[in-house]
């Protein structure tokens, strides 16, 4: 399915609230309810929505420092990295895990209490997998963190 800007449009609306009424959101594209719902319906059943969610806040949740991980990888090889990937889908202070190009193998973001459940988060990897090197920058100010895409 090819967009076009009113797609656009309803995308960029629905990544600022993906609560709006469908009323409140065909009033603001210029659509009529059932075009917009197919649309979105559309857009769904294509991929280009993945899901809808609440964005939580990490601090009043107790989370309040965001880690962001180096790691080196021990070996390169498909056991190894199959191994890393369970290990970090299965920890649920980390949210995000991305393979890297360079001289970094592995990018995670974390979210834990403090200092003493950084600890923690990392002696919980460590048990699950060995690596090379691991490294950690700890987030001391969030001067930009969206989830909006520039579409």
């Amino acid at each position: 399915m090819g967009q076009d800007e009113v797609d656009r449009r309803i995308l960029r609306q629905l990544q600022r609230d993906c609560d709006i009424s469908l009323d409140m959101l065909s009033l603001e594209i210029g659509l009529s309810r059932n075009a917009c719902w197919r649309r979105i319906k559309h857009m769904q059943e294509a991929g280009f929505i993945r899901k809808r969610v609440a964005l939580l806040d990490a601090p009043k949740l107790g989370l309040g420092l965001t880690v962001y991980i180096q790691v080196r990888a021990e070996k390169h090889a498909a056991g190894w990295s199959a191994a890393f990937a369970r290990a970090t889908r299965s920890i649920p202070e980390i949210t995000g895990v991305f393979r890297m190009s360079g001289d970094l193998d592995y990018l995670i973001r974390a979210h834990v209490a403090d200092m003493a459940g950084y600890d923690r988060l990392y002696q919980t990897m460590i048990a699950e997998v060995s690596m090379a090197d691991v490294s950690a920058s700890f987030v001391m100010e969030s001067i930009k963190d969206t989830t909006e895409l520039p579409i």
